[in-house]
């Protein structure tokens, strides 16, 4: 493990373009991103909601996570709450082979933290990053592989969509309403619109949005059925059909 040297990813089946960084995140339908997973997971700010998602998992969760996120993943990025909360579970899981714990217990693995010192950020291939961390997650992303991803990690992942260095977002949408916690968009979000690459809805009620960042457009919509569409600064005008 290296602290604060940014080392090539060394992957056997990289590709040489650069990486592609992705947010890989569960959220609800109020865009809460905290705790999904358990009631202690995270319960900074005094949150006691933990565990939402649980109740509305179904055989769809797990291939997804599995063939549609981490089989694409070259290197993980993580924030420090994120990378305390996984590598227990994931260090001591009982079937090493599978993909999920094959990718995070073997591949290698960038964790933001100011404060972690070698010996407490050790989990396999850990590569410490400080300082600016806009910079240096723009210096790995330059180097050959399919994608950088980031799991979890709200404090990153808002830096990282503000920063715009995020070209993929994948989100799992669980039909709840958690009501509080930290959010993956909040009033200091920067302001982007999307390209929907697929959506696909499980028979649990679980929709899974790939998305694409675009810029942000405005509009009017005019009494006459048109509207007035602005991005970047020009008008542009289209028919709403009646």
């Amino acid at each position: 493990m290296v602290q604060g040297v940014i080392e090539p990813v060394t992957h056997p089946d990289r590709k040489e373009s650069p990486m592609k960084l992705s947010l890989n995140i569960f959220v609800s339908l109020d865009g809460v991103m905290q705790g999904p997973g358990a009631p202690q997971e995270d319960t900074t700010g005094g949150f006691t909601r933990g565990g939402w998602l649980v109740p509305h998992l179904d055989e769809e969760f797990g291939r997804i996570v599995d063939e549609e996120w981490f089989a694409h993943a070259d290197a993980v990025l993580l924030g420090r709450t994120t990378f305390d909360m996984m590598r227990p579970y994931w260090s001591a899981y009982p079937n090493q082979e599978e993909l999920v714990a094959r990718v995070l217990n073997t591949f290698p693995k960038y964790l933001v933290s100011d404060t972690l010192t070698d010996e407490q950020a050790a989990w396999g291939p850990t590569t410490v990053i400080r300082g600016d961390v806009v910079e240096q997650v723009r210096a790995i992303k330059q180097q050959p592989g399919r994608e950088l991803q980031v799991h979890g990690s709200w404090q990153l992942a808002q830096t990282l969509h503000n920063a715009g260095l995020v070209d993929t977002y994948r989100l799992l949408v669980f039909p709840v309403v958690v009501g509080q916690g930290k959010r993956l968009f909040d009033e200091h979000s920067r302001p982007t619109a999307f390209r929907t690459v697929s959506r696909t809805a499980t028979a649990g009620g679980l929709t899974h949005l790939v998305l694409e960042p675009t810029a942000f457009t405005s509009g009017d919509l005019t009494a006459d059925g048109t509207t007035d569409l602005e991005a970047d600064g020009t008008e542009v005008s289209a028919t709403v059909p009646a």
